[in-house]
């Protein structure tokens, strides 16, 4: 509803009126080249804690930059306001933003035009979805904690985007986009478990289920025992593996690897993890939040990036592509890491084939320790267990690790198919649940 005498927000940025609008900043704009970027999102999230509702709102924003460039010297500049005189005042603020600016050795002119591969970036649930919506679900969530007298706190958001990308050069990219995210922590005395999901579709966050996961990690974490710290085998759960790979991930940029900065330097096309890992970009997979294009309105496309181990990709910007005359450049928006050969059929199988291990729910505060190799720390989270004879036996201190993912994954004894990994530091992944014959717990946490 909107207040009576407020003005109401206008209807979401289509594609003609983003045509519109880069036309007009073509129009007016002075500049060698010029490039005009769209993010408009309507959206909101729905808080509770100690099982009540606590926050349920929604919010309406946009921005539309300008970016104008003076041979390699350039400039941007934004506005919240839509209007043809405002769009014109963006475009001289840019402008003079460019003519005081540095050169920049890297510049190059905005993309040309391209070919997209239309995804499914948008859901019609979750572009009808609400406040009332996003209620219904924290109380779902709530109602289950209720019943086992628990205490829990969490989110229920949900948004809708329009986003483009135009330039001059004939570069003309939009489209719709719509994403929904469930997390819950829940308590019993100090133990915790946690769980999250995320989605394009509202109604595929699986609330139900992910809160009773958190609910039975926080029954079993109560009254954990203290392990001495030192190298144990270890399963780890999809959003363990994730906070590990999203590390992987990041560092696979060409410049430090030309630099022989990165870990991965001079190991292009050679072996680099376990032979059965492979490491793809499914950007048109329906369980995972790819799109169409970049923020330099690139198409995005499927791609390999490990390959039964070895590397076969890295991630290009722009100028490094032209230098290594690389005409396509991959992207990994949409991460998915699976295994050859048999799997186990659930993350119960992969525990009562484990004999003793350390089971890991989720790593936090992810950190790097020497970049040379990968080395990171960071400690256990949310639900850590000792596993004994294929069984839980008792819920463990959490641990502060030292470990290089390079080094864990080379070898890899037990894993599940691909399943949803969502959390704070790693946006989504599809990845297995694993079990590593060693990692190295470096200290028990004190807190």
């Amino acid at each position: 509803m909107t207040p009576t005498g407020a003005k109401p927000w206008p209807k979401m940025t289509s594609r003609e009126e983003f045509q519109f609008i880069a036309e007009l900043v073509m129009a007016c704009s002075t500049a060698d080249h010029t490039q005009v970027t769209l993010h408009d999102q309507d959206g909101g999230t729905a808080r509770f804690a100690n099982n009540q509702m606590i926050q349920n709102v929604n919010m309406r924003r946009g921005a539309v930059a300008v970016t104008a460039a003076f041979g390699a010297r350039q400039g941007t500049a934004s506005t919240t306001d839509f209007t043809a005189g405002a769009l014109r005042e963006t475009v001289k603020r840019a402008e003079a933003i460019a003519r005081l600016s540095p050169e920049d050795p890297e510049y190059l002119p905005p993309a040309g035009p391209q070919v997209y591969n239309p995804g499914p970036t948008a859901r019609e649930e979750t572009l009808a979805a609400g406040p009332a919506v996003r209620l219904e679900y924290a109380n779902e969530a709530i109602g289950q904690c209720r019943m086992e007298n628990l205490s829990a706190a969490g989110v229920v958001s949900s948004s809708r985007a329009s986003v483009g990308v135009a330039a001059g050069t004939g570069l003309l990219a939009f489209e719709e986009r719509t994403e929904a995210r469930f997390s819950i922590t829940v308590q019993a005395g100090d133990a915790t478990g946690w769980a999250s999901s995320a989605h394009r579709s509202i109604d595929r966050l699986k609330v139900q289920e992910r809160t009773l996961s958190a609910i039975h990690k926080a029954t079993l974490g109560v009254e954990p025992q203290e392990l001495p710290p030192g190298r144990y085998r270890v399963i780890l759960e999809p959003a363990a593996v994730a906070g590990l790979w999203s590390w992987i991930i990041w560092t696979l940029d060409a410049k430090s690897y030309l630099k022989n900065t990165s870990p991965f330097a001079g190991k292009l096309n050679e072996l680099i993890l376990d032979a059965g890992l492979s490491l793809e970009n499914c950007p048109g997979h329906a369980d995972l939040l790819g799109v169409g294009f970049t923020a330099e309105g690139l198409p995005s496309a499927a791609s390999r990036w490990i390959h039964r181990g070895v590397l076969r990709q890295l991630a290009y910007d722009r100028f490094t592509a032209q230098a290594q005359q690389v005409a396509t450049i991959p992207t990994i928006e949409a991460p998915r890491l699976s295994l050859e050969g048999a799997a186990a059929s659930s993350l119960a199988q992969l525990v009562k084939s484990a004999g003793r291990a350390i089971l890991v729910t989720n790593f936090w505060y992810l950190r790097t320790v020497n970049p040379a190799d990968l080395t990171l720390t960071g400690m256990t989270r949310d639900g850590t267990f000792l596993v004994e004879n294929g069984e839980i036996v008792s819920a463990v201190k959490n641990f502060r690790f030292h470990e290089s993912p390079l080094r864990a994954f080379q070898r890899i004894e037990a894993w599940t198919a691909p399943m949803e990994a969502v959390t704070s530091e790693t946006g989504k992944m599809l990845v297995p649940a694993v079990v590593l014959p060693e990692f190295h717990f470096s200290s028990v946490t004190r807190f």
